[in-house]
């Protein structure tokens, strides 16, 4: 499978994992802490091929990282986005589901799924926080596909800055680390609807959006209620 080229992205300042692992459960990610490898990826270099087997798992340390699939007519569909804290690669099947992709340089965290799997039989606590992570991930797939199901393009592009907001910790100002392109792809848009959508959220003076890349949610309680 030919890989997609992934425009170079920006310099994206996002909080390292050590800001964040409060969220994630902390058997997993003592387990990580102690036992995985540690490597830095270049923008746009892949983590893995969608359908290659599926004998590693990982952990984002600082950056950001994508997962999408190619069909055979050459479209792509976005899967996910990952950042630090956030664990990739925990399929249950033997192959990965999706092409996992740094978006900015990333580090990340490495372990191979047969070590994981042995601790964890003989770590209740390690086999529940693996149980844990794959129903979060379970539960942000499938609320990605409510807001695809059910909204059209100016909520789902508000759901997502909603989102994202809330997953950096950087409060109502954050710079985006994926092209619109990549959004586009994610949302189920056009990259011509992505931006015509942040235009008139900016118009519409909910948002600033004065760079491609840097997002400032004006009135974060109206953009909220907009998908209620």
């Amino acid at each position: 499978m030919a890989s997609y080229n992934f425009a170079t992205a920006p310099r994206t300042v996002i909080e390292p994992l050590r800001a964040r692992s409060a969220d994630q459960p902390c058997s997993l990610c003592d387990t990580f802490d102690e036992d995985a490898t540690t490597h830095v990826f270049a923008s746009g270099r892949e983590l893995f091929r969608q359908s290659e087997p599926s004998y590693k798992v990982f952990r984002v340390r600082a950056g950001a990282v994508a997962t999408y699939r190619l069909f055979s007519d050459g479209r792509r569909q976005v899967m996910s986005f990952y950042l630090p804290g956030d664990f990739i690669g925990m399929e249950a099947g033997v192959e990965y589901g999706a092409t996992a992709v740094a978006l900015t340089q990333a580090t990340v965290d490495v372990m191979r799924r047969s070590e994981l799997s042995d601790l964890a039989s003989s770590d209740p606590r390690l086999s529940r926080a693996l149980w844990q992570v794959s129903l979060r991930a379970f539960h942000r797939s499938e609320e990605h596909a409510l807001v695809l199901a059910r909204h059209g393009a100016v909520e789902r592009v508000v759901a997502f800055l909603v989102d994202f907001a809330s997953r950096t910790g950087a409060g109502p100002a954050f710079e985006l680390p994926m092209t619109r392109q990549d959004l586009a792809d994610y949302l189920g848009l056009t990259i011509h609807t992505v931006s015509r959508t942040l235009s008139q959220l900016e118009a519409s003076g909910l948002i600033e959006a004065r760079s491609s890349r840097v997002v400032r949610l004006l009135q974060p309680e109206l953009l909220e209620g907009m998908l209620q």
